[in-house]
């Protein structure tokens, strides 16, 4: 129910429902993009949004509870650009293509905020772990109906199991924070096709049970 609500309320905020939420969300990136997410103070953030402390309260507790629904209205707002690219018509390798490259350049549109996103989310508490968990899920959930779909008028092609559709989900979110913590993270066009090859080899993977995992010998 919890995961609902933020859910909901990222959607208005990206597009337009809640102006004034919209503003303060947009006052947070542009803080954290002059002064850095730690540094950032509540006056930084209203300040931006052209909005009083009190209608920020009105909102949020606190920093952390706006950083969340930043990190939330963000992620709904990549997602949304990820459905609409696989949603078109054309090839399915080419709307995955397109699908990746569009969730990643949204990333690299705002780079400070994507950065705190990615960096921050890992040491802000448990509701923060979850939310992370969740949206992870949503992008596996998105694959796994993109490639579900596809299998049906593809004989070559099948569906990614939660399990793997998860796994190639959580390998893209640590490229991209392996990049940012070594201070060298990749270029959007290289990470595109490392994600493109990630998923069109687990949709075109053979079929059959996996191996099975040999017993350790005692000796």
């Amino acid at each position: 129910m919890q995961a609902t609500k933020r859910r909901d309320a990222a959607a208005r905020a990206a597009t337009g429902g809640d102006e004034t939420r919209r503003r303060i969300l947009d006052g947070f990136g542009a803080a954290v993009a002059e002064r850095g997410y730690a540094a950032t103070t509540i006056a930084d953030i209203v300040r931006h949004a052209q909005v009083s402390k009190r209608t920020f309260y009105e909102r949020f507790v606190d920093k952390e509870e706006c950083f969340l629904a930043s990190f939330e209205a963000a992620a709904e707002g990549k997602l949304d650009l990820v459905r609409r690219a696989l949603d078109t018509g054309g090839a399915w390798e080419e709307r995955l293509e397109a699908a990746l490259l569009a969730y990643l350049e949204a990333r690299e549109a705002r780079p400070a905020l994507s950065r705190t996103h990615l960096l921050e989310i890992q040491a802000a508490g448990a509701r923060a772990l979850e939310l992370r968990r969740d949206v992870l899920q949503r992008f596996a959930n998105v694959l796994r109906r993109f490639a579900e779909s596809v299998s049906k008028s593809e004989p070559d092609v099948h569906a990614l199991s939660p399990a793997m559709a998860l796994a190639i989900v959580g390998g893209i979110n640590e490229l991209l924070l392996l990049g940012e913590e070594t201070g060298s993270p990749k270029r959007v066009s290289e990470l595109a096709e490392t994600a493109c090859v990630l998923v069109r080899g687990a949709m075109a993977a053979p079929r059959g049970p996996a191996p099975k995992a040999r017993r350790a010998r005692k000796g």
